[in-house]
């Protein structure tokens, strides 16, 4: 047969083989967050993701060169994903800019208690175990919690115009401020196994804010 005989490749589904690969790979990915949001990079096994998937052991580095390459592409989706939470949140212009940030507070607290409080942010976790992880991640984490700065700070600047904080505030600022607090009340959240430290916080910067 000439390649003029082959049949042309039909459009639509790729290859089961294709299909089946990213599934699995999708799959290891959804583990990976939702593990690595419980416990930290170093003692989380990829033996326990595997498990949790149903890859037989050994089959990872067939869709991961590496664990620290893993991690990277777990951090850059949740990322995209909080990314995405935190525009619905920030951007919704039906409520004034600090109620914005109040709902976001609000459904992180019902997040963590729908979890029974074993799961976290990510990045945090990470960021604590930044001395035992490859150097790679630091600048990945820290671009990271920029960006949401970023989105804070946004949102803070749009209450600065509409007069619900003082015009001299440093949003910039406040917003570094915000995030340093809520990744610890998180962390605090966890320890405790209830939502005191996010209302703690979340009250307590909000009261700051007003003038």
């Amino acid at each position: 047969m000439t390649s003029l005989d082959k049949k042309p490749r039909r459009l639509g589904r790729p290859p089961k083989e294709a299909s089946g690969y990213n599934e699995t790979r999708e799959s290891l990915l959804r583990a990976g967050v939702e593990i690595l949001t419980e416990k930290g990079f170093s003692s989380a096994g990829i033996d326990e993701i595997l498990r949790r998937v149903g890859v037989p052991k050994g089959s990872f580095y067939h869709f991961f060169g590496s664990k620290e390459a893993f991690g990277a592409e777990l951090v850059e989706r949740y990322a995209a994903y909080f990314a995405s939470k935190l525009d619905r949140f920030l951007l919704d212009n039906t409520l004034p800019p600090l109620q914005r940030l109040r709902a976001f507070t609000n459904d992180a607290r019902s997040g963590m208690a729908r979890h029974e409080y074993k799961r976290g942010c990510l990045v945090g976790n990470l960021g604590q175990e930044m001395g035992t992880l490859p150097e790679s991640f630091r600048a990945q984490l820290k671009a990271v919690l920029h960006d949401w700065q970023a989105r804070v700070a946004r949102c803070l600047e749009e209450a600065k115009t509409s007069g619900e904080i003082g015009e001299m505030s440093d949003c910039q600022q406040l917003a570094a401020t915000f995030w340093i607090g809520w990744e610890g009340a998180i962390l605090r959240a966890k320890l405790d196994g209830t939502p005191d430290a996010l209302d703690l916080f979340a009250d307590f910067f909000l009261a700051g804010l007003h003038k």
